[in-house]
């Protein structure tokens, strides 16, 4: 959890404006840092909050080696998650209220989140409109691949974060404010950690693993693959190259995740596409 990641930093952006991210110190202390809010807020937005400017300071604690107690993390963690779930019960009302499906796009680092999301936005264009959120440790590198197919864009850079959250995502929804029937992807940071605890408001999770990763994957990283309701085994065109067990890691995710669907596709010769824009079009309302 990001209690003890260190992920809190303060240095997180939206499209390069700087934004507020309150955070929790492993001793309970929480604060937060001044943003601009002028981008996002005051125009008629769906997620009205109240930031905390100054300092909870939390009861002394007596020093140890061993840092905080397990009772006081374990809270510090349900506080967190409860601040985010809010956030995201927010953004999930406006998406059902303008009938937009959002799905939250998540894999490891290298999986091909963004070249399959490219080819995904080629396949729906003449079909529904199509807008992304996506989320980036730094550079605006991916957001730049995103818009070049002509598609609206938002670039969250998370500096030390390690996945989005319903907070920023709400901010970023604000400015991108998808037309009714659309269809929103938000491509996660790379990590298979983290973004797993996290709502985001979102219809689905949609896991992402390349061939080129390990068929143990799903034990590794349980949460995860319980936590996502599509695996989509990408760079099935490179499996006469690489020592993978389809077989194995469907195996693998079922045991973690009985009812999980599973999709094997390939951005690069396009395998398994269709069935997969037939997944998101069936889940489309109105």
């Amino acid at each position: 959890m990001c209690t003890t990641c260190g992920c809190g930093s303060s240095d997180q952006t939206i499209d390069g404006h700087v934004h507020e991210h309150e955070h929790t110190h492993v001793d309970g202390t929480t604060h937060s840092h001044a943003h601009d809010h002028s981008q996002f807020h005051g125009h008629g937005g769906h997620h009205d909050h109240v930031h905390d400017h100054g300092q909870q300071s939390a009861p002394a604690l007596h020093s140890h080696a061993h840092g905080v107690p397990p009772t006081r993390m374990v809270q510090i963690e349900q506080d967190i998650l409860a601040r985010n779930n809010a956030y995201a019960a927010q953004n999930r009302a406006f998406f059902a209220g303008r009938r937009v499906l959002a799905i939250n796009l998540v894999s490891s680092p290298g999986s091909g989140k963004t070249t399959l999301l490219v080819k995904t936005i080629e396949g729906l264009q003449g079909r529904r409109p199509v807008a992304v959120i996506e989320g980036d440790q730094q550079t605006q590198l991916d957001a730049d691949r995103i818009r070049a197919t002509g598609a609206p864009a938002i670039q969250i850079n998370t500096g030390k974060g390690c996945h989005l959250d319903a907070h920023m995502v709400g901010h970023a929804v604000e400015t991108l404010d998808p037309p009714e029937r659309s269809i929103l992807m938000i491509e996660n940071v790379g990590n298979l950690v983290c973004p797993a605890a996290f709502d985001l408001g979102e219809a689905a999770k949609v896991l992402i693993l390349s061939v080129t990763e390990g068929e143990d994957k799903p034990l590794k990283y349980p949460d995860m693959f319980r936590a996502a309701t599509l695996l989509l085994i990408n760079k099935c065109d490179l499996l006469p190259h690489v020592s993978f067990s389809v077989e194995q890691a469907i195996a693998h995710a079922r045991r973690i995740h009985p009812a999980i669907e599973v999709l094997q596709v390939s951005a690069t010769s396009g395998e398994g596409l269709d069935a997969w824009l037939a997944w998101i079009e069936a889940r489309v309302k109105g």
